[in-house]
């Protein structure tokens, strides 16, 4: 827990630290929540807050903007971490909120990783805010509709922050080179060209951002006459490395494999090996993807061209031999094989037709005429009696009923015309024409 400090113009803090802001005009971004008449401005301007979850990216002001409206509403402050703050920590602190309510002290719970709570913990608040002992404020990377208990979501309003811009991080960048609490009273010598650079590499992360023009500065050529000169080589250097955003386990990852996927569904070779080699360079295990990408050949191509599934299971079969980074090569080929192919996804859909009258009808008895009768007692039963074996026919072709009667001439696959499918609808259509003339 922590409470807010009167002295955070501290220099030998970090500077993303020491360039939070304490009110809403200085905070940069969401202005679709917290600019001029916006929802969440009037409710904090009019000291109306309920408890409410800030559902968004790292560094766009999760926790700036829970300080700022514990400010503006004079409430005490107190914040929550999934990692040190067990159920009867809680639920003491809880307990003293009710009591500064009695004496007309508002509390503000700020629980930054909301999802991180197991759901014991996330209950434990649930009737203090039932009460309205505190106001809880969750902040959260990942989805709440999955992370966050139902009924503790029912009683927040999910509010979304959006990455910020290129041009708010450069803004953020020059208040910095400005303010005193920053290095406004240094001589910091840095372009343009280069904050915009810091902006780009920072994605949308004010942390990564401010951090990054720290350390550029704490690192810089300091010139005879005092000044810190940021070059270009240098610029270049500090960001040769980053870390992709992007979590194996969370939402960033369904989110990027569902975009690869509906990449190649849209038949863009481009799109698709940009995110391919986004979940590569983020550390992503190559058989997950190559797993996917043969789902995707059946799921999406299918019989239009049946050479892609054998495309996908080669192409699983080298990245599990040679594994990284050597099978990157492999994967963009299996990504652009699947978005150049003809597409059908006949397939799926004749399987989810036949699945929801399965569903239905799962006691429905297999037609008699297509029972093997291995015993005396089955053959007496008629289990097999009629059966028609199609090898025996010059057409190979019979009318025989392989439906229950319930599901007779229902009709599951339905060819979609596309590349080799062009001959199995002719197929279909001269088979079914044939059934049509031969029967009785």
């Amino acid at each position: 827990m922590e409470q807010i400090s009167l002295f955070e113009n501290n220099l030998s803090e970090p500077l993303a630290s020491r360039m939070r802001p304490n009110s809403l005009d200085e905070f940069v971004g969401q202005q679709h929540l917290i600019g001029k008449d916006k929802i969440l401005r009037r409710m904090i301007e009019s000291d109306n807050i309920s408890s409410m979850i800030f559902w968004g990216p790292p560094g766009v002001g999760k926790t700036t903007l829970a300080r700022i409206i514990a400010k503006y509403t004079k409430s005490k402050f107190i914040t929550f971490s999934a990692v040190t703050s067990g159920i009867k920590e809680i639920k003491e602190v809880m307990e003293d909120a009710d009591q500064n309510k009695k004496m007309g002290i508002k509390t503000i719970v700020f629980v930054d990783e909301i999802h991180r709570f197991n759901k014991a913990q996330q209950d434990a608040f649930l009737p203090f805010v039932e009460k309205g002992s505190i106001v809880l404020i969750g902040a959260t990377t990942e989805n709440p509709s999955f992370e966050v208990n139902n009924a503790l979501l029912s009683r927040c309003r999910v509010f979304v922050l959006k990455e910020l811009t290129k041009d708010d991080l450069v803004l953020l960048l020059q208040r910095a080179l400005k303010e005193d609490k920053g290095f406004g009273k240094e001589k910091v010598q840095i372009g343009l060209d280069e904050l915009n650079i810091i902006a780009s590499f920072a994605g949308g992360d004010a942390r990564i951002a401010l951090t990054c023009l720290d350390m550029l500065v704490i690192n810089g050529q300091v010139l005879p006459d005092g000044t810190i000169n940021i070059s270009k080589d240098m610029l270049e250097e500090c960001l040769a490395k980053k870390t992709l955003l992007y979590d194996k386990n969370g939402e960033e990852h369904y989110n990027i494999i569902s975009a690869l996927h509906k990449s190649m569904r849209n038949s863009d070779p481009d799109a698709a090996v940009y995110w391919l080699s986004r979940m590569l360079e983020a550390g992503e295990d190559p058989l997950y993807i190559a797993r996917r990408i043969t789902r995707f050949a059946s799921e999406d191509i299918g019989l239009a061209d049946t050479n892609a599934l054998n495309v996908a299971i080669n192409v699983y079969e080298a990245c599990h031999y040679i594994g990284m980074p050597e099978c990157n090569v492999h994967l963009t080929e299996a990504v652009i094989y699947m978005s150049l192919a003809p597409k059908s996804n006949s397939c799926e859909v004749a399987y989810q037709l036949a699945s929801s009258d399965a569903k239905k009808m799962l006691n429905e008895p297999v037609p008699l005429i297509i029972r093997n009768a291995p015993t005396k007692l089955m053959k007496d039963l008629n289990y097999g009696k009629g059966y028609l074996y199609a090898h025996d026919y010059k057409e190979h072709l019979t009318t025989m009923e392989c439906l229950p009667p319930s599901l007779k001439n229902k009709v599951y696959y339905i060819p979609n015309g596309q590349g080799n499918e062009v001959r199995f609808k002719e197929r279909l259509e001269q088979i079914k024409k044939w059934k049509a003339d031969h029967k009785k």
